[in-house]
């Protein structure tokens, strides 16, 4: 297991990279690299030409995130660590922010406090020093994060605070650097704080509980929130979320955040966020199988990224109004619970038949994305959990993009490919729509497999009106089992720095 790290830093140095004080300094180098780059010559002349007979040896290949530690006692720094970049082609942002993300978790099994990064520094790299400057220090944070609240950890388990400096010896770059390092480390804390959240499990956060949480986090970032509870949402007639919620003895609840960066006469929201957190997902009456059912804690992950964007938002103080709604429930078998059979009048004044009532989550975003709509905002963006269909579709690799406003979709999607959160667009409406339609209502909550994440995103597109709207998949992305070599197992907290990229955009 490797150490905790107990904190880290970033931050940006302008120096040659020979003249670096530290415990490490840590180069980039691209998949087939024959000679050392001309920006990594001096350190490795420093170092008894470790590097440069590394490659002579052919150990090193340089694949993506693939690692090598150099040890030497002629420098100002003890080790040298390679991280290998890939196809030099291929080149991207993401390249450095797995990179970065991939050494922090090496080092953590090892005993350094002082890191020189200069995985940036190498000649071939024609990326924008502010963005690589934030990708990377985005990278940082990734890496840094393990979830071991439960686990005991001894102090000769513990490491840090650990200092990362980007190390650059042209003063212009570095400024850039250090401009996206500020931005990268707001937008990261922002995915930490949603991946701490969505990791907890059910019997710490319920929807009250994910009430006080979001509380709480209003206090520290100047946010307003209100909460609804249970009696307010029936006087509020939200009738689908109470009807999601009624089985557990933990009642539903709406919770609202607000952000306010235009000053001045009250506006509409610029933006209003929307996202789905069921805290435990049992399935209902139409009780999920146990196999895996553990990692319905996840089903919580929507909500929980929209309060980590709130986080960002806040620190970056963007010149926009934003409004988050994070309907919250628990679905759990009871005597109360909600049946198939029942038809629900919504919040907008439309009839739902439920057939199955582990589709809740489009019922809780129904009423959400209503209430939400009523506001006359520029655009709606939810984030959400919503289907097994769209991992069929996509696997582990997209997150499932739909809405109703191509401009909207292309501007999400374009915020999601320079995150490193890919997201792929999908189809709705017409005859999925019509696949949703009830012969009790105006609208069932399931119509079979087929199609079936399409034909959910069609259900909410029912309850945004003419509002410009981008619904947002994460059920393929939003927890992982497996430990990549740049981030820990579990919560990903996927979607969030894509958000916040558009959000930056607006």
């Amino acid at each position: 297991m490797p150490k905790v790290i107990k904190s880290i830093s970033v931050a940006v140095k302008e120096c040659q990279l020979d003249h670096y004080k530290g415990d490490v300094l840590i180069a980039g180098l691209f998949e087939g690299t024959k000679r050392v780059p001309k920006s990594l010559t001096g350190m490795d002349k420093s170092t008894g030409q470790s590097v440069g007979n590394l490659l002579k040896l052919g150990d090193f290949k340089g694949k993506a995130n693939e690692t090598a530690v150099l040890y030497n006692s002629k420098a100002n720094f003890g080790r040298i660590i390679l991280v290998g970049l890939g196809d030099k082609k291929k080149i991207e942002l993401n390249t450095l922010r797995q990179a970065a993300g991939t050494v922090v978790r090496l080092m953590s099994k090892m005993d350094v406090t002082q890191v020189g990064m200069a995985i940036h520094a190498d000649e071939a790299i024609k990326l924008k020093p502010e963005l690589m400057g934030q990708a990377i220090s985005e990278g940082v944070m990734m890496g840094r994060y393990d979830y071991l609240d439960y686990m005991p950890v001894d102090k000769d388990e513990k490491t840090g605070p650990m200092k990362v400096t980007l190390v650059e010896p042209d003063a212009r770059v570095a400024m850039e650097l250090k401009k996206g390092c500020k931005i990268g480390l707001i937008l990261a804390q922002g995915q930490t704080q949603t991946r701490m959240l969505a990791n907890t499990p059910g019997n710490e956060i319920n929807p009250p509980e994910l009430g006080r949480e979001a509380q709480r986090l209003a206090r520290k970032f100047g946010l307003k929130c209100k909460v609804f509870n249970d009696k307010q949402l029936a006087e509020m007639k939200m009738n689908a979320i109470l009807a999601v919620g009624q089985g557990s003895i933990n009642k539903p609840r709406l919770i609202m955040l607000e952000y306010v960066g235009r000053k001045g006469k009250k506006a509409s929201p610029d933006v209003v966020l929307v996202g789905k957190a069921i805290t435990f997902d049992s399935g209902g009456i139409s009780i999920k199988p146990s196999l895996n059912m553990e990692t319905m804690k996840y089903d919580k992950s929507g909500g929980c990224s929209v309060m980590g964007v709130m986080a960002a938002v806040s620190q970056l103080k963007l010149g926009i109004n934003v409004t988050a709604l994070i309907p919250a429930a628990e679905n759990m078998p009871g005597y109360s619970s909600y049946r198939p059979g029942d038809i629900i009048r919504t919040y907008s004044g439309k009839t739902v038949e439920v057939q199955n009532t582990d589709a809740e989550g489009r019922l809780i975003l129904c009423d959400a994305l209503a209430y939400g709509a009523q506001m006359k905002p520029k655009a709606i963006v939810d984030m959400a959990t919503l289907t097994g269909a769209v991992v069929v579709a996509l696997g582990q690799h997209h997150a499932g993009l739909f809405g109703n406003n191509d401009s909207l979709m292309g501007k999400v999607k374009d915020a999601s490919k320079a995150s490193g959160e890919p997201m792929w667009i999908m189809p709705i409406g017409g005859a999925y729509l019509e696949m949703m339609r009830s012969k009790m209502a105006d609208l069932k909550n399931v119509c079979g497999r087929e199609g079936g994440a399409s034909t959910a995103a069609s259900f909410l597109s029912e309850f945004v009106g003419d509002v410009p709207w981008a619904h947002i998949d994460i059920a393929a992305v939003a927890d992982t089992p497996e430990e990549k070599p740049y981030r820990s197992s579990g919560a990903t907290g996927y979607a969030v720095r894509a958000v916040l990229e558009y959000l930056r955009s607006f």
